[in-house]
């Protein structure tokens, strides 16, 4: 079994072998969490877009889509908090002089207890075999209440000293706990200091005269800025949506792993504008829709847990992630969050302006409560990637890299080969193509054997490939290959794009919504 680091490594290096993601600036040996998307990762990439926009907007005529500015007021970010309260707890380590968020650290501590439950409880399962009783095995025996009851004491340490903002009792956690650098193992650490994510530059060309603006951390803010723009153009009734896709901004100390955490990233928010007093009704709504969305892609239901976070945003009244299980094991995906009305309330007292709905069947005016679901699209990318990506053993010993995305996220659907290079075998393949790319993203390849050519498909992801040979010629038919089963088929070229369109158009995952 391969190891999470192992797996990482694979990713990584398939993804810049098959121009999906290269490191950022890689002839000036690169920028630190920094990367950029290669002709096959922006296909994915504009695909995922592409399939949360028409769930989230197409599919709901009470949400509709905005894009607003990177560049905002620089009171917007006072309102929101962002100014005086976007610090994380961060420590160093003295002697591998590496920074790590603290409250991080003492999560990642009481994920090792949770393993040592779930080994319990594996063990449990060999000893008694079918007579096991899981739910009571969890309640009495010792081991897992020690443990339970470990973790318990830790969380709540940890969300009284973030809740205080007490950096000394968050710091002494860490020491009581013996926890050591990930790197150095050793105990050496500084205390635990907050420090400010925000990116800053200053608008206008004279220096002295200029004010300090910021990139964006959310995309949300400009959403809730628009809300009233929104509202009355577009004739809005509560209960309606705002959806978002766009970049934000984050000097992360501990940006790492990939993909996963970076400096600059994409957001795919939407928040959803509700009566106050029936927000915890549509955050159970959205928890259940949103990871209808994700499971219908296919990646494996196990993959998916809730984790409800421990320490609350100040703003808000209920928050849950949609974790995943990535190379690095489960981390946040995506979050769901009721946000109440701190948000336009912050606005309405910064700006001195209404930001209030009047409900014609309650006869009153109000400020909506807001309801957020934030999914990261690099992360997105990186759950789909990496939980696509597998090495398989053929029945004739040898091994095949195939990496078995989603068919409607594959950024070519089919790739058309003819089988030589010779006797007007090309010509048809492109003729094919001409028939198919209006609706479909194909590719066309002559290079090589074919079976090579197959070997190259599966490991980019194209979910099909089309052979033309001689017989085509004769009687207009192809055999096309399913890259998942490997099956061939012979098939009338006229019956290609219902073929395809059945397996690898959106509405099959929109379907399942």
């Amino acid at each position: 079994m391969e190891n999470k680091d192992d797996k990482l490594k694979d990713v990584i290096s398939h993804a810049k072998e098959y121009g999906y993601i290269f490191p950022s600036s890689e002839i000036y040996d690169g920028l630190a969490a920094t990367y950029d998307y290669g002709q096959l990762g922006s296909e994915l990439k504009n695909n995922i877009k592409q399939y949360w926009w028409k769930a989230m907007v197409q599919m709901h005529e009470n949400i509709v889509g905005i894009d607003s500015a990177i560049f905002m007021h620089p009171t917007v970010w006072k309102a929101s908090g962002h100014v005086d309260a976007f610090n994380d707890p961060l420590i160093d380590n003295k002697d591998s002089k590496k920074r790590y968020r603290a409250d991080v650290l003492i999560e990642e501590h009481i994920e090792k207890i949770r393993q040592k439950i779930e080994k319990e409880v594996t063990k449990g399962k060999k000893r008694f075999g079918d007579d096991f009783d899981e739910a009571q095995f969890r309640e009495t025996n010792p081991n897992v209440l020690r443990n339970v009851s470990k973790i318990k004491e830790i969380e709540d340490r940890m969300r009284k000293g973030l809740d205080d903002g007490d950096l000394e009792s968050i710091y002494q956690l860490i020491v009581d706990l013996e926890i050591s650098c990930p790197i150095s193992g050793s105990k050496n650490w500084t205390e635990v200091r907050q420090f400010n994510l925000m990116f800053s530059t200053e608008l206008g060309s004279v220096a002295g005269d200029a004010a300090t603006i910021y990139l964006r951390p959310e995309t949300a803010q400009g959403i809730f800025v628009n809300f009233l723009n929104v509202q009355k153009s577009g004739r809005m009734k509560v209960p309606f949506g705002i959806a978002q896709i766009g970049k934000a901004f984050r000097n992360e100390i501990v940006a790492r792993q990939f993909i996963f955490r970076m400096r600059e990233f994409e957001q795919m928010e939407m928040q959803f504008f509700v009566r106050p007093g029936e927000e915890l009704k549509w955050y159970e709504y959205w928890k259940e829709v949103r990871v209808k969305w994700h499971q219908a892609l296919g990646l494996g239901e196990s993959n998916y847990r809730f984790h409800d976070h421990i320490k609350l945003a100040h703003y808000a009244n209920a928050a849950c992630d949609i974790e995943f299980d990535f190379p690095m094991g489960f981390k946040e995906l995506e979050g769901i969050h009721s946000r109440t009305d701190f948000d336009l309330k912050q606005h309405e007292q910064h700006a001195g302006k209404k930001l209030q709905y009047f409900d014609p069947e309650m006869n009153q005016n109000y400020v909506p409560y807001v309801i957020e679901t934030s999914l990261g699209l690099d992360r997105m990318f990186l759950a789909v990637f990496s939980s696509s990506l597998q090495q398989e053993k053929l029945e004739d010993g040898s091994e095949r890299s195939v990496l078995k995305l989603p068919a409607a996220l594959a950024p070519y659907k089919v790739a058309v080969m003819p089988l030589t290079k010779k006797d007007g075998l090309p010509e048809k393949a492109r003729e094919i193509i001409d028939g198919l790319k209006l609706d479909f993203q194909c590719q066309y390849d002559e290079k090589d054997s074919i079976g090579k050519r197959y070997r190259r498909q599966d490991a980019i992801g194209t979910p099909f490939s089309v052979t033309v040979d001689h017989q085509t010629l004769e009687d207009n038919t192809v055999t096309i290959r399913d890259r998942d089963t490997m099956e061939q088929d012979r098939i009338p070229i006229a019956e290609l794009p219902g073929r395809l369109g059945d397996r690898v158009e959106m509405k099959a995952l929109l379907k399942q919504l």
